[in-house]
């Protein structure tokens, strides 16, 4: 027989649990920590979403993977109300979480051993798990050059992006669009904080005809409630473009099992017709990163990028990042060093602003010790 190769050794340590000695002490600070490592919701579900949830729990049968029409209608309701984007309801797909579409993509598009895939070059773990599960080679952009004639499978793109918070501007979008259908390429935009403006320009979806002149051939857009409507724990997501690569995409997730539950299918067609819960979410967040940004800058911190998205993107003049996680770990402030997105976050740490108001508020008070 021969010997098993264990999945698990294509992937390198979950970055997260380097962090459990500075998350000791900073949980050893006499007012509590205050944890800014993971964007995580903190704020209760809409009532709006639970009523949904509520109203759809006697759910005996088994959901469809495609989802419902009316989730579907929901989806590219908001897409064309918020974002200017229309796409057939036909060509949504719900998935479980976008987290799950991200890191299994590249496998359900057929990738795998001796086939690249891009990813942005500071990017969200994930994209690099997910080319490793399926076999492929990850690739950060920076490195595109260096592929020659090779094309790849998949071009991953993250705007607003995680950890940073820029924004690509529409010409920036067009010209990766533009490119990949010369080389006859897949992108897929990863567009989870696309509501989640603070400061230049909007962000637009690579779907926006602005960016692709209407057509959505090879193009995919990844979107999520856990954001806009604190629904991370209910593993919301959907996503859409390319009919034909949706369609495919449908295809193999039927045959393994992928499916929303039904409550949360109605949840989630919730939560995207509604604009008011999510306006609130944002003014909250808004207040939040203003409290946190200004505490930063009074204290020496330079804040970098940080236009949209959940996170400031900073660096302190002499740390690196792990000294500035140490740092602020001292001051019971736990947050993510920039190298755990790739090798130039070398000198930022990335910092959530989902905490809540009391806990932000700590942290603001507490970066006054480190000013000077």
């Amino acid at each position: 027989m021969a010997e098993r190769r264990r999945l698990a050794d294509r992937m390198p340590v979950f970055p997260w649990d380097r962090l459990a000695p500075h998350k000791a002490t900073a949980a050893a600070h006499p007012d509590g920590i205050v944890d800014l490592s993971i964007g995580t919701p903190v704020d209760p579900v809409p009532e709006v979403v639970r009523r949904a949830l509520a109203a759809a729990a006697d759910a005996p049968g088994y959901p469809a993977t495609h989802g419902t029409p009316a989730l579907r209608a929901s989806a590219a309701r908001w897409l064309e109300r918020r974002h200017g984007v229309r796409v057939d309801p036909e060509a949504v797909l719900p998935a479980i979480g976008t987290k799950e579409l991200v890191a299994w993509l590249p496998t359900l598009l057929g990738l795998g051993e001796g086939d690249t895939v891009v990813h942005p070059e500071l990017a969200y773990p994930t994209y690099d798990a997910g080319i490793r599960l399926a076999g492929a080679r990850p690739l950060p952009a920076d490195g595109l050059t260096a592929l020659g004639p090779e094309r790849p499978g998949l071009v991953w793109i993250n705007s607003p992006a995680n950890p940073t918070g820029r924004v690509l501007g529409a010409d920036h979008l067009r010209k990766v669009v533009a490119w990949a259908r010369e080389q006859g390429v897949i992108v897929a935009s990863d567009e989870c904080y696309l509501d989640l403006d603070w400061e230049g320009e909007r962000p637009l979806s690579v779907l926006h005809p602005d960016v692709c002149g209407g057509s959505h051939a090879n193009l995919l857009a990844v979107h999520s409630t856990s954001k806009r409507s604190n629904l991370a724990g209910y593993r919301a997501g959907f996503v859409t473009g390319d009919p034909g690569l949706v369609a495919e995409l449908l295809a193999v997730r039927k045959h393994a099992g992928m499916i929303v539950p039904a409550p949360v299918q109605a949840a989630m067609g919730a939560a995207l017709d509604d604009d008011a819960h999510a306006q609130e979410q944002k003014a909250r967040y808004g207040a939040r990163r203003e409290a946190l940004r200004g505490a930063l800058e009074a204290a020496g911190w330079t804040i970098d990028h940080s236009e949209a998205g959940l996170y400031l993107w900073a660096s302190r003049p002499g740390l690196d990042a792990w000294g500035a996680v140490a740092a602020l770990a001292e001051q019971g402030v736990l947050v993510a060093p920039g190298v755990f997105y790739g090798p130039k976050g070398a000198n930022h740490v990335r910092m959530a602003f989902t905490a809540t108001d009391e806990r932000i508020a700590a942290a603001a008070k507490r970066l006054e010790a480190l000013a000077g």
